[in-house]
């Protein structure tokens, strides 16, 4: 197979890939594309606050970390290592920002707009990663699986949001060492 690479920066990588991790986990697509626009959107503030590009959280405890309670949540999902709020809906569960269910569809507008026609080619390869791994192998795995294909970008602040390559070939040969 040749190889393909996608121009591309982190974020919307990190939200298709925690997707795929969440369907392969158990949820539904619709669910699962909900938790990871939350997870990417609470890794990239994470980041922002570390790069100074964010302040710090408003809501904090008395020995400094962020509450993670009143986000709207009634539980919360691990996904690519990151605890994401979430709620059960009429449509199943959906992850919340503050206390709103992402909607399934303006996450897929979103990945659509970013990916563009390399949407259906990125997702098979992920896919396949993910299916090289048993559920929870991959959740263990997961974030470090990302680490390990994501956009090579320049570090700190002159990264960000910058796209990089993405390279198929190599997310397809993690799998094959699983």
């Amino acid at each position: 197979m040749a190889e393909q690479t996608v121009m591309i920066n982190r974020a919307p990588v990190l939200t298709l890939w925690g997707a795929i991790v969440a369907e392969r986990m158990g949820y539904d697509w619709e669910a699962a594309l909900t938790f990871g626009k939350a997870m990417a959107g609470l890794n990239a503030q994470a980041k922002g606050r570390s790069l100074g590009i964010f302040g710090p959280p408003k809501t904090v405890e008395r020995d400094g970390t962020p509450k993670k309670r009143g986000m709207g949540e009634e539980f919360w999902v691990e996904v690519c290592g990151r605890p994401v709020p979430a709620k059960n809906t009429d449509d199943g569960p959906r992850a919340v920002v503050k206390d709103k269910p992402i909607d399934p569809a303006s996450v897929t507008k979103y990945l659509e707009g970013k990916f563009k026609d390399d949407l259906e080619a990125v997702a098979a390869a992920m896919r396949e990663l993910a299916n090289a791994f048993a559920p929870d192998e991959l959740a263990g795995a997961a974030y470090g699986l990302y680490e390990s294909f994501r956009p090579e970008i320049p570090k700190g602040e002159k990264g960000w949001g910058r796209p990089g390559e993405l390279r198929l070939d190599l997310i397809r040969s993690l799998g094959t060492k699983a």
